[in-house]
């Protein structure tokens, strides 16, 4: 059996950096004609979620960009079945634009655009953003 620090994908520092500055004019424009291409946007959303279950390891609270990727992070107690207690969910502009300090997790919540349950689904504001732009 595999233990679930070993089935974790990696995320590469320069990649997750590279990935970003790929969809920084996006993420700039306050009113964007269209998304990158679909590989583009996902390796970024991918990475960055990956490498926020990298830098805070643990799960007790699962970050949740539908369509693209779901990672476990934050030590705590393990969540294994149904709805996890601690959830932060968004779409993948929303997630790009936190991960990259261009907006705030509590002023996307505020918004409207991330939701978030349970009483620790906050503590990920404490390793973001993971790229400055």
């Amino acid at each position: 059996m595999t233990s679930s620090s070993s089935r974790r994908k990696s995320a590469d520092p320069a990649a997750v950096r590279s990935a970003i500055h790929g969809v920084e004019a996006w993420l700039k424009d306050p009113e964007p004609a269209q998304e990158p291409p679909k590989a583009q946007l996902a390796a970024a959303v991918r990475l960055t979620a990956q490498a926020l279950a990298q830098v805070a390891p643990g799960s007790s609270v699962e970050v949740r960009i539908p369509l693209f990727v779901a990672v476990q992070c934050i030590e705590g107690p393990r969540h294994t079945r149904g709805t996890p207690p601690n959830v932060m969910e968004t779409d993948a502009r929303t997630w790009l634009l936190i991960a990259a300090g261009l907006t705030t997790l509590d002023e996307a919540v505020k918004a409207g655009h991330v939701s978030v349950s349970g009483t620790r689904a906050r503590e990920i504001e404490r390793w973001l953003p993971l790229v400055r732009l």
